[in-house]
């Protein structure tokens, strides 16, 4: 594999960061600079993937048969790598990374008609049904019940049960979904990939509180319920009893992905901010060598990630299976995110402290404080707890690791 960049590549990226100043305009800027999970409501969001939509660039991995660019893995690393540097939100993952290419790959010719086209177009939002109360990592052992009904509608399944953690449910309008419609052989052989309408009587969206929405005022997860919810078998996706194969598939897009160009931000971000700290010496942090060395180490890593990546970028352009790779690239990418969000916090010292004005002021009946301290500061303590997740959900990492033991190691 070849890492120099031709012309042609330089030229492209010259060709993106053009768009990107263009259309990524001062409101999206502020907005995303004070998110505190990296989320955009959804009318920002919506508006910015409008925009990636109209220039073409909404789906950098799908393939021009289905409205993709058609870009090389290195077209994508730069587009994504670029993206990155500007600070842009990323896109909302569910629909146009996560259920589009297991559509593309085991979906029926009607449905690649009827769901792609208004998942590319950011027209139609989806949500991911895994995780079950009682099933997270060890995916398999979900519960939630499909059985078979058939009516004048037609024949469809009737779901009863929940689903958990799941990432804006209150803004979807489908869900790809995990259920269980056997349970005469093994559990992994009785799982069935569905995709359903959010609208549909018998659902039921929970919110769940988590740690720091006092601190970023968004909602981000949710409980999902179902009571009798009809759905037809005509959205079901490949055959019934398959769906953990289907799962496996879409779980190497939901754990590979791209990490290394968001680090990079990050780092620069951080030595920003260490420049600007004093050190106990009365110097500046940046310049304390126990600092230097944390963060060399974690541009070490951001480094060998990047090398990781574009070997399996490249790997996938030739037809090479992602298989194991999308193990390493989730737990190496998410553990060093995570070490870089508490650099973070340790470079900005006191002023990263949660400061939750608007909830205790009302709580108070008082009128907000203003924050004390730069206004970099008050998005570093809310990043760094929501990156705690980073490491469990898409499967754990210990989760990874047995995979990387046994696809690798052979153990």
């Amino acid at each position: 594999m070849n890492l120099d960049f031709s012309p042609q590549d330089q030229q492209f990226r010259e060709d993106v960061r053009a768009w990107i100043a263009q259309a990524y305009d001062a409101d999206l800027r502020a907005m995303m600079a004070q998110s505190k999970n990296g989320y955009l409501d959804k009318a920002a969001q919506l508006r910015w993937q409008k925009a990636l939509h109209a220039r073409g660039w909404a789906a950098p991995n799908w393939p021009k048969e289905y409205g993709g660019p058609g870009w090389t893995s290195t077209e994508r690393f730069i587009f994504q790598s670029e993206l990155a540097a500007a600070g842009c939100p990323p896109v909302s993952p569910m629909g146009l990374k996560m259920v589009a290419p297991v559509i593309m790959k085991y979906g029926t010719p009607e449905q690649k008609q009827r769901f792609l086209p208004p998942i590319l177009s950011s027209d139609v939002w989806w949500c991911q049904g895994y995780s079950e109360p009682n099933s997270g990592s060890d995916l398999a052992s979900l519960q939630m019940r499909a059985d078979h009904g058939t009516d004048s509608d037609g024949e469809h399944y009737i779901l009863n049960g929940s689903k958990i953690w799941t990432t804006h449910a209150q803004w979807a309008d489908w869900m790809f979904c995990l259920v269980r419609t056997s349970r005469e052989s093994k559990r992994q052989e009785g799982i069935s990939f569905l995709l359903l309408d959010m609208h549909t009587p018998g659902i039921t969206v929970s919110a769940l509180p988590t740690l720091d929405g006092p601190m970023t005022g968004q909602q981000e997860v949710n409980q999902v319920f179902f009571e009798n919810v009809r759905v037809p078998v005509a959205n079901r996706i490949g055959e019934e009893g398959k769906g953990w194969t289907y799962a496996k598939y879409l779980l190497e897009f939901e754990r590979g992905g791209t990490y290394s160009p968001m680090l990079r931000k990050q780092l620069s971000k951080i030595a920003e901010i260490a420049a600007e700290q004093p050190a106990d010496d009365g110097g500046r942090l940046l310049d304390d060598p126990a600092f230097r060395r944390k963060l060399a180490a974690l541009h070490l890593r951001a480094a060998a990630l990047e090398a990781v990546e574009l070997r399996v970028f490249s790997g996938v352009e030739s037809g090479t299976s992602i298989g194991a790779a999308s193990s390493m690239l989730k737990l190496t990418g998410t553990e060093t995110l995570q070490a870089a969000s508490e650099l973070a916090v340790e470079a900005a010292g006191p002023a990263a402290l949660p400061f939750v004005q608007d909830t205790w002021a009302q709580l108070q009946g008082r009128e907000a404080a203003p924050r004390v301290g730069p206004e970099y500061a008050a998005v570093l303590a809310p990043r760094y707890f929501n990156y705690r997740k980073a490491s469990i959900y898409g499967g754990s990492n210990e989760i990874q690791r047995n995979i990387i033991a046994k696809l690798v190691l052979g153990l």
